[in-house]
């Protein structure tokens, strides 16, 4: 029974394998033909694949090679940011150096004013508390000191006599209220200096310069030189010859039509030209040019300008004018003006300055004499017995 059985076990199992392997067999094919379109697929996928990959590449390169042209752009304008930073770091650099030099250079000068206006304050104070450690004979001596300055300036710049006696008398009162002994000198040479002040002879400015005014109205009434074509300065002069009285009737009658016409004069100098009105007119004009320039030395009270400008017109006077009355007596009033000394006059009164400035020094040559007429000390016992 086992082996029946085993037996029909085994045919089945035959049938069945051979079914099997027909069944396998198209199922083998299919597996093969779905392996093979499978394959296929894969493959046209993969190629698919590979070209969408390569245009994606592509396209990334393309991306790349425009990132990369603006990144170049963007490194350009980066290194041209650079350029202009530097630049301007160098410009404010250089701008910071000169700030802090001239910041230096006012910090400099400042200090410089600072300490100037420092020692002048320094100063300032020193002479303030000099001045106020000062005693009454010291303000009295300061002050008779600078009305000295006083009349020599006037005395010597401007001429002023009476200004410089009252200067002098002033600062000798000072140096008597002072009670100073060493003061005795000065007020002596003073005194010497207001002696010769009063003996000085002072010239009348104001009264010269109107008697060089008048010679300048006077000029019109000169008569020039030279004959000219204009109004008759002086009358003509009766000839002294042997013609008959019918002939001087004539000759009369003559000058008169010719009178504002014709100037008639009588001169023993050689005459060489005829001047024209606006000749005589300059040459009198010149004459009041060398007055005025007198005046001018007057008031300058300048002596060697004073006595050229004298010498001038009257050289210009005898050269260009008729010798006759009026112009004598005004050649003896320039005569008159010459002989005037307008500043060798002034005595010098600068002596009890000097004095005065040395102060110190009279003060210890006075101490010195009082030392020495002094008596000593048994001689003062003694006559204290």
């Amino acid at each position: 029974m086992a082996e029946v059985i085993e037996e029909q076990q085994e045919a089945p199992a035959q049938v069945v394998v051979v079914k099997k392997s027909h069944a396998g067999l198209w199922i083998g094919i299919l597996s093969i033909a779905l392996v093979v379109v499978t394959a296929a697929a894969g493959f046209y996928y993969l190629q698919q694949l590979r070209a969408s990959q390569d245009t994606e590449n592509n396209q990334d390169n393309l991306k790349i090679i425009e990132l990369d042209k603006e990144l170049n752009g963007l490194r350009e304008q980066l290194a041209g940011v650079q350029s202009q930073i530097a630049n301007v770091n160098a410009e404010m650099t250089g701008k910071d150096n000169h700030f802090n030099q001239t910041l230096a250079e006012f910090s400099k000068l400042h200090e410089e004013r600072l300490a100037t206006a420092r020692k002048e304050l320094e100063n300032s104070i020193l002479l303030v508390q000099r001045q106020l450690g000062k005693t009454r004979g010291d303000w009295l001596l300061a002050d008779a000191e600078y009305l000295l300055t006083v009349a020599n300036q006037r005395l010597q710049l401007v001429g002023d006599v009476n200004t410089t006696r009252q200067a002098l008398e002033a600062a000798d009162q000072r140096l008597r209220e002072s009670g100073d002994a060493a003061v005795f000198k000065v007020r002596e040479q003073i005194a010497k200096e207001l002696s010769l002040l009063n003996s000085a002879i002072v010239p009348d400015i104001v009264g010269l310069y109107a008697q060089i005014q008048q010679l300048q109205d006077s000029v019109e009434n000169l008569a020039v030189f030279l004959p000219h074509a204009g109004k008759a300065l002086e009358k003509p002069e009766t000839p002294n010859n042997d013609l008959s009285e019918h002939g001087h009737e004539i000759l009369q009658q003559v000058a008169k039509q010719l009178e504002g016409y014709v100037v008639l004069r009588h001169t023993d100098q050689p005459v060489n030209a005829v001047l024209t009105p606006e000749e005589a007119h300059f040459i009198k004009q010149q004459l009041k040019v060398r007055l005025e320039m007198i005046q001018i030395a007057l008031v300058q009270q300048n002596d060697a300008l004073f006595s050229s400008s004298i010498a001038d017109a009257k050289q210009w006077l005898k050269k260009n004018f008729s010798e006759n009355q009026q112009t004598d007596a005004f050649a003896t009033e320039l005569d008159k003006l010459a002989g005037v000394q307008i500043r060798s006059q002034y005595p010098d009164v600068s002596a009890s300055l000097k004095l005065l400035k040395d102060i110190s020094k009279l003060r210890i040559e006075t101490d010195k004499a009082v030392f020495n007429n002094s008596p000593a000390p048994a001689e003062a016992a003694t006559a204290g017995q």
